[in-house]
């Protein structure tokens, strides 16, 4: 399943995995990877940042996790160009939320900021409770 959002002609998509042979329930570890697109769909030439991640796993706990760039780059994206990524998340409980956004830059300097969709971490270990 992906999830996008676009944002000033931006469009971010995110498909999470489920990561089975990194995760050990036994030990309340769970690991996900997430596959990040992002396209310049606009007009105008830009420079990806800074990320700002929140993850909030099965129990409502919140993680903030900000810094500069994606995997170590900080990718420059000019109209229709896109830059694909693929990080990973832990968590200790079998299921979660991930949302966030990334600073982007013009030419000119201008800074604006672009949403990454929530998207949800799940495992086949959670508990369904069917109400």
């Amino acid at each position: 399943m992906s999830y996008s959002e676009t944002t000033r002609s931006i469009t971010v998509t995110v498909e999470p995995t489920y990561l089975e042979d990194q995760s050990s329930p036994t030990e309340d570890r769970y690991v996900w990877a997430y596959h990040v697109r992002i396209e310049n769909n606009g007009g105008e030439t830009v420079q990806l940042r800074r990320r700002h991640w929140r993850i909030t796993d099965g129990l409502g706990r919140t993680q903030e996790v900000r810094g500069p760039g994606v995997v170590g780059e900080q990718p420059v994206l000019a109209p229709g160009q896109s830059f694909e990524y693929t990080s990973g998340t832990p968590l200790t409980t079998p299921s979660g939320i991930m949302v966030g956004s990334y600073e982007m830059e013009t030419r000119q300097g201008e800074s604006f900021s672009i949403a990454i969709p929530a998207f949800s971490l799940d495992s086949p270990h959670q508990t369904v409770r069917l109400n």
